[in-house]
């Protein structure tokens, strides 16, 4: 069965209703990213950086997956499908895909400031004074600007092994994501699904590239169509 691997960014989940912090100027719901994003917002403000992800969380239970979403888990009846996305919402999970790895973590996780691997669901708030089992304070489960991204040498392995990539509602401009293609074998099919699309100075050099400058829950089904009538993957 052909592998086929899915980067998957912000612009798919918008579609869903939920915000970006590329939408306003650099703001994400009237934050500032220095504000709410970063190692050194928490330890400035942790209560403020709890807020704005509990706020986040709760959001997740008034949006919905859209046909993109829906498009990609439809893909697992034919081929083995991984989805790689910079999102830290559970849309793709609800969508029905089954291989999901979160480059940027996950809010309904939260885990312990001080050891990372100590990894929590977290169906509710998160708040000072709630510890980890080691006793120290728990923090959403998000990898922020500045901070390495542990799952990112597993991304690679995936791009490396993949039959068709197929980017997904990026702007392909936060790295290491950005660099994923990097890692693929020369000549494969690949797909970019974006309304506003930039094609980086990596993506350029695939010659097997096909850009769909359609938002993904037109985009996505139209791939799907292609890939199952043989025309895109080999």
């Amino acid at each position: 069965m052909k592998k086929v691997v899915v980067l998957t960014g912000a612009g798919i989940s918008a579609e869903s209703g939920i915000k970006t912090f590329r939408d306003s100027d650099g703001l994400w719901e009237n934050h500032r990213i220095e504000d709410v994003a970063t190692p050194e917002a928490w330890m400035r403000n942790p209560e403020l950086v709890l807020q704005f992800y509990n706020q986040r969380r709760a959001q997740l239970d008034e949006v919905e997956p859209n046909a993109g979403h829906r498009a990609l888990a439809a893909l697992e009846d034919h081929f083995e499908v991984h989805v790689v996305t910079q999102n830290v919402d559970d849309l793709h999970e609800r969508a029905g895909s089954s291989r999901i790895l979160h480059l940027h973590g996950e809010l309904r996780k939260m885990r312990s400031e001080r050891y990372p691997d100590l990894i929590y669901d977290c169906p509710g708030d998160i708040r000072i004074g709630d510890k980890c089992e080691s006793g120290f304070q728990l923090r959403p489960h998000i990898v922020w600007f500045g901070e390495a991204v542990p799952m990112l040498e597993a991304a690679a392995a995936l791009a490396a092994r993949a039959d068709v990539f197929i980017i997904v509602g990026t702007s392909l401009q936060v790295y290491p994501a950005a660099s994923l293609m990097i890692y693929t074998n020369a000549g494969i099919p690949f797909f970019y699904v974006d309304p506003r699309p930039q094609v980086n100075a990596e993506l350029a050099r695939m010659p097997g590239l096909q850009v769909i400058a359609e938002p993904a829950s037109t985009g996505v089904p139209k791939v799907a169509e292609m890939l199952l009538a043989g025309s895109g993957a080999r």
